[in-house]
Parts: C-alpha cells; sequence; structure tokens
C-alpha cells in the first residue's frame, strides 16, 4: 500500500515506514504530523482526488531536523571582474511514515 502526497510545494509516494526529508514544518522530534492533502492512494486499486482523495489523511513521526548539503552558487561575468560565490543550506525536517488511512 502505497500513498501520494503534497508538502512544501512537493509530491512524495510514501509507504509504511518510510523516512524522508521534507520541506521544514517547525516540529520537535518525536511529534506527530498528519498530511491532508493525499492525491492518491494504492490499496489493491487505485483511487486518484480530485484534487485529493476525500477521508484520507498519512500520519507520520519527526524524526529530525536539519540542514542538507550546502550547494555553491558562483555567479561571473567576463570581461568586468565581477564574481560572486555564494552557498546555501536547504533546511529540512525528516520524518517516518507511521500509518495511511485511505
Amino acid at each position: 500500500m502505497y500513498a501520494i502526497i503534497a508538502t512544501g510545494g512537493k509530491q512524495y509516494k510514501v509507504a509504511e515506514g518510510d523516512v524522508l526529508k521534507i520541506e521544514k514544518l517547525g516540529k520537535a522530534a518525536g511529534e506527530t504530523v498528519t498530511f491532508d492533502q493525499v492525491l492518491a492512494v494504492n490499496d489493491g486499486e487505485m483511487k486518484i482526488g480530485c484534487p485529493t482523495v476525500e477521508g484520507a489523511s498519512v500520519s507520520a513521526t519527526v524524526v529530525k531536523e536539519g540542514k542538507g548539503k550546502k550547494v555553491i552558487v558562483y555567479k561571473y561575468k567576463r570581461k568586468t571582474g565581477y564574481h560572486k560565490k555564494n552557498g546555501h543550506r536547504q533546511l529540512y525536517t525528516e520524518v517516518k511514515i507511521d500509518k495511511i488511512q485511505a
């Protein structure tokens, strides 16, 4: 059984027991999170929502929060002496999927 959920402007295919990194939620480790935007559920037969499946939800537990790997952004314009180096680390929340209710 799996579900497709939407959170943080992205879509994720999740199954029970999966651990995934999503956009930062601002929750402490050990808290429970419920995702109500379930776009599709497959439990033997596929149920696709329009836009979401009614009555379906996915519950998860927050494992930890952290920062991703650093991405280097380098801007350069030739012949003018302009160059700028910048780095970015995206914040994330790691969650473990506990239950899919369809």
